[in-house]
């Protein structure tokens, strides 16, 4: 299983709690990258991406200030602090403080929830308390192609040994209403014989089936079953 050590970006081009907005925006541009942690000796105190940027004064897209009677409805702490934030020069105001963060032997599968569960692009990687890289859902695609290479190299499976493989990886899986009865294999071409229950099950198992080494060809010869009459 892949970990955050075998994917992520080391190592990591950072700014410290003393830079500008300036200074950030220059290295996003000129790196080609849509975040930077701020560390400080090492520790991660925050991180500054593109969406900290975009609602600032100086192009007209910072926050609208509460006007008359509306001012007395709104936190008056979270208005000024969106001023800061949208009018600061300063990095440590602009940053956000609150970071996700893995380790090194974090799986891959865990990271990939993390970003989607917090709707985040990139997740720093720590050691010890230090910055030791970043793994963002570009690097993930990275590893999905090489995987996928890996995927592809050609291998020698007899048809037993095919029907095996799909067989058990059926089983391992929730949503199946094929048997082990219902796959047959010969000369690499896997036939599906009975019924399934959705058409959503249906293109599972022939994913499943054309992602299996030694798979030349499918062959689905299953009808969709009628639920009415199971349920009766």
């Amino acid at each position: 299983m892949l970990i955050a050590k075998d994917v992520m970006t080391s190592p990591v081009i950072a700014v410290g709690p003393d830079s500008t907005v300036d200074e950030v925006a220059d290295i996003l541009l000129s790196h080609g990258i849509s975040a930077v942690p701020v560390i400080d000796r090492g520790a991660l105190l925050g991180i500054v991406s593109e969406g900290d940027l975009i609602r600032r004064a100086e192009i007209g897209t910072a926050p609208q200030g509460r006007s008359g009677w509306l001012r007395f409805f709104t936190n008056n702490a979270a208005q000024a602090e969106g001023y800061v934030k949208s009018h600061s020069e300063h990095v440590i105001d602009v940053m956000t403080q609150e970071v996700a963060t893995v380790v090194e032997s974090t799986p891959v599968v865990e990271i990939a929830t993390l970003l989607e569960h917090n709707r985040i692009k990139r997740v720093p990687v720590l050691r010890d308390g230090q910055v030791v890289g970043i793994v963002s859902r570009a690097n993930l695609v990275r590893a999905l192609v090489v995987a996928r290479k890996g995927w592809r190299a050609p291998v020698s499976h007899d048809d037993s040994s095919i029907r095996l493989e799909i067989v058990d990886a059926l089983r391992s899986e929730s949503w199946p209403s094929t048997g082990s009865s219902d796959v047959t294999v010969s000369n690499g071409v896997v036939t599906f014989w009975g019924a399934y229950l959705s058409e959503q099950e249906r293109k599972a198992s022939l994913i499943l089936a054309e992602n299996t080494a030694g798979v030349r060809a499918i062959d689905d010869h299953r009808i969709p079953l009628d639920m009415t009459y199971v349920v009766v």
